[in-house]
């Protein structure tokens, strides 16, 4: 069933105060979602390597518990390792054939944090507890039933929304620079556990900024702070003159103090506050766009790590922003888009027990201008949904 109708509220952007937060790759819990979805990115391509389908799987359960480090200016030590919990259920046998689930696993999480954490090594730095079970019976038949498209594994429901806020881009847009290349290369000594807290009051925002220092990179407690007021300073440059905001205020690691040595700076060993201070898990994180946005609905399913076949919980939160940003782009005359999709376990995926388009309208626009693209949008991209679940599976879509 497609329903669309008017979305009676008012534009995020005309709220008073709108709060937006993003966490960055190396905060602890982004570490526990991208990771868990790079593993179910390398099963999906072992099990279509040697069975030609996706097997049943869902890795999205996991904690990474914090470890301990001996800190001081000029360098440090680890003196007791993370650990990470890599949990839930996976696909071991089929046909008399074996997968080396557990094997797969931690490479695949070897493998992203040596592409994402410069001073993390997995192997020194990391211990791997693996606790990945085969499923239950009715959840594994789902994947032995007949037909192109799996029956969805749970009653859920998603949402999706388009366009992003000004202050949305903005929150996002920065984490992004401070975690880019350029950025990094310019200053090497910055860690990667960023996080962003955005707010906005009327056409003012403030954006409180965490991001470590690299203890061997800082020499001094003087060190620490004249880097941290050029770093002030390169991230005022990066958002100048933004509209539509008449002033914002950047606040970075506001906890420093300054006269109290090691007990008053942001120093990090390895670049994520994971090393001693604070653990992860998955679903605590920024949602499929990428945000944590307080003015918007928000699902309560922790998409990454889901199996991207059956998983209504994966497939139907990213694809409701999808279909939210082609709806937007569909017509004239349309503000902001949210889309909510409901599965019923047992159903096709591609059979929503309801996929609700709400609009906001420009003023002279008429829901009848829009309805029928928005709904044929909807029945087209659910017709594909095949298609879009590959992508999911080849990790081509953002998850976190």
């Amino acid at each position: 069933m497609i329903s669309v109708e008017s979305y009676t509220g008012t534009a995020v952007a005309e709220h008073q105060v709108e709060i937006v937060e993003r966490k960055g790759t190396g905060h602890p819990d982004y570490i526990c979602d991208a990771t868990m979805d790079a593993i179910s990115v390398a099963l999906c391509r072992e099990y279509l390597r040697e069975f030609g389908t996706i097997l049943h799987h869902n890795i999205d359960k996991s904690l990474l518990a914090a470890g301990r480090v001996v800190k001081q200016f000029g360098g440090g030590r680890v003196v007791q390792p993370m650990e990470f919990t890599i949990g839930d259920r996976a696909t071991f046998e089929s046909g008399g054939k074996q997968v080396p689930v557990a094997e797969i696993a931690m490479d695949a999480a070897r493998r992203w944090m040596r592409g994402n954490l410069r001073l993390v090594d997995p192997d020194e730095h990391l211990k791997f507890r693996v606790v990945l079970a085969p499923g239950s019976e009715e959840l594994t038949d789902i994947f032995a039933r007949p037909g192109a498209l799996r029956a969805a594994n749970d009653t859920s429901a998603a949402v999706g929304y388009y366009p992003l806020s000004a202050t949305e881009r903005t929150v996002l847009e920065l984490e992004r620079f401070l975690n880019g290349p350029q950025f990094k290369e310019r200053w090497p000594e910055s860690g990667e556990d960023i996080k962003v807290m955005g707010l906005r009051r009327g056409s003012e925002l403030d954006l409180t900024v965490a991001m470590p220092l690299l203890a061997g990179r800082i020499k001094s407690e003087r060190d620490y702070f004249e880097r941290k007021e050029v770093i002030i300073i390169e991230m005022e440059r990066f958002l100048a003159d933004r509209a539509p905001f008449g002033r914002i205020g950047v606040h970075y690691n506001t906890l420093d103090a300054p006269g109290r040595g090691l007990g008053g700076v942001y120093l990090s060993l390895l670049g994520t506050s994971a090393e001693d201070a604070d653990s992860g898990q998955v679903g605590r994180g920024n949602r499929v766009n990428g945000l944590i946005s307080l003015n918007r609905p928000m699902g309560t399913e922790a998409a990454a790590g889901k199996n991207p076949v059956s998983h209504v919980g994966k497939i139907y939160n990213v694809l409701a922003h999808r279909m939210a940003r082609l709806i937007h782009g569909s017509a004239d005359g349309i503000r902001e888009v949210y889309v909510l999709l409901l599965s019923r376990i047992g159903t096709p995926i591609d059979q929503p027990a309801m996929a609700a388009v709400q609009v906001l309208l420009e003023e002279g626009c008429s829901l009848e201008e829009v309805r029928r693209p928005a709904t044929e949008i909807c029945e087209r991209e659910l017709a594909r949904i095949g298609d879009f679940c590959m992508e999911l599976a080849r990790g081509e879509h953002q998850i976190c």
